[in-house]
């Protein structure tokens, strides 16, 4: 019985895990919608794993205020309103500006040289007519994958879990709220003015440039 229990304390958080990625990748495929409710039932199905590590995933979601219970209602998925934008983008801007400034001192000229050409890539194909849908798919990863690096930087555990719980609530809102489609060209310009100060290594307009940035998309899921 010893082992068993033991056995079983080994394989209830990989358990758990596989149903929080899983959820979160169902919710960001849209396959779960911002506001929906859902009972335990449908995230079984969803999941593909047992009752018991949805029972278990829930209080998780609830606390990172993905999932709330609505009583005699049941589940619902976190609703996109103007209370989650303002409250997400505040903690993104507070996360970034410091990590962009660590970022100026601590990156190397190889990853600075790369992220710039790969912009300058994409800047380039917009101007030459090029926007597809593919692009924009690898516009908006590039965008995303800029953000992410400023903060793995740090090599902060704790930072980055906070980060990655509201990465995923900034995704539904560019989801529901804003996507770069049509947009390519100016944020890619407004991220090569972050870069440019990064490659002079000027911790001051890196930040001031960041901020401006992120201001501009959340004033446009403001307006919406």
């Amino acid at each position: 019985m010893a082992i068993q229990h033991q056995d079983q304390q080994v394989e209830e958080p990989t358990l758990r895990e596989k149903a929080y990625e899983s959820f979160t990748r169902h919710l960001l495929a849209r396959d779960v919608r911002p506001g929906q409710f859902v009972s335990q039932r449908r995230l079984v199905e969803l999941t593909g794993l047992p009752l018991g590590a949805i029972r278990e995933l829930i209080p998780r979601l609830e606390a990172e205020g993905l999932i709330k219970t609505v009583p005699q209602r049941g589940l619902q998925i976190a609703h996109i309103d103007l209370h989650l934008i303002r409250e997400a983008f505040q903690l993104r801007l507070f996360l970034e500006k410091e990590a962009v400034a660590l970022f100026v001192h601590s990156a190397s000229d190889e990853l600075i040289g790369r992220m710039i050409a790969k912009h300058r890539e994409l800047a380039a194909a917009v101007a030459a007519g090029n926007e597809t849908p593919e692009l924009e798919a690898e516009a908006q990863a590039v965008d995303w994958g800029m953000h992410d690096a400023f903060i793995d930087a740090l090599g902060n555990r704790i930072i980055s879990n906070v980060y990655r719980v509201n990465s995923i609530k900034m995704r539904l809102i560019n989801q529901e709220r804003f996507r770069i489609n049509g947009r390519v060209a100016s944020v890619m310009g407004e991220h090569m003015t972050v870069l440019d100060a990064i490659e002079r290594r000027s911790a001051e307009d890196a930040v001031a440039a960041l901020v401006k940035h992120i201001g501009h998309a959340r004033d446009r899921a403001l307006r919406i």
